[in-house]
């Protein structure tokens, strides 16, 4: 599959849905590239971030499951599942939910104008909007800081190429 520069936003992210999940062929992993890229941008968001915190989260593997019992591509908790009327098996449903959530943690923090409204949004996906609230900031966990960059990380190289 071809993704150069010139290429849409859905085969960028598709080639790097089979790059993170080998399992994957293309004919789905581009699918799921043109639902994110239409799912972001109803949700005000832009479709590589989207995508880089999907590829973090679960490298669009339907089937994942954490240790924390977080499940499918978004990975959402049975009770976060419940509160955004996801399916977090359905995929579709599962991208819908997360971009809704993301969309929903970068309104809530637009007025911190001492943050990166972005790492905000990605440490409460991640760690939970309570604790960016207890820490007023981005949480001191390890796992949430790596985690922010390796988004940052995979973003970049979609938008970059």
């Amino acid at each position: 599959m071809d993704a150069g520069r010139t290429a849409p936003a859905s085969v960028k992210i598709a080639r790097e849905v089979m790059r993170s999940n080998p399992r994957m062929g293309a004919a789905d992993a581009l699918l799921l590239g043109t639902d994110v890229v239409e799912t972001a941008r109803a949700n005000g968001l832009q479709p590589q971030f989207l995508a880089a915190t999907l590829l973090q989260e679960s490298a669009f593997d339907p089937s994942a499951v954490s240790a924390a019992g977080a499940v499918g591509i978004a990975q959402f908790t049975a009770p976060t599942a419940r509160e955004y009327g996801v399916d977090p098996w359905e995929p579709r449903s599962a991208i819908a939910g997360a971009a809704r959530v993301l969309a929903a943690y970068l309104y809530d923090y637009r007025d911190r104008a001492d943050a990166d409204t972005y790492a905000l949004a990605l440490a409460a996906y991640n760690a939970g909007p309570a604790a960016v609230a207890k820490y007023d900031g981005v949480p001191p966990y390890a796992e949430t800081r790596e985690y922010i960059v390796d988004v940052r990380d995979r973003w970049s190289r979609m938008v970059g190429r």
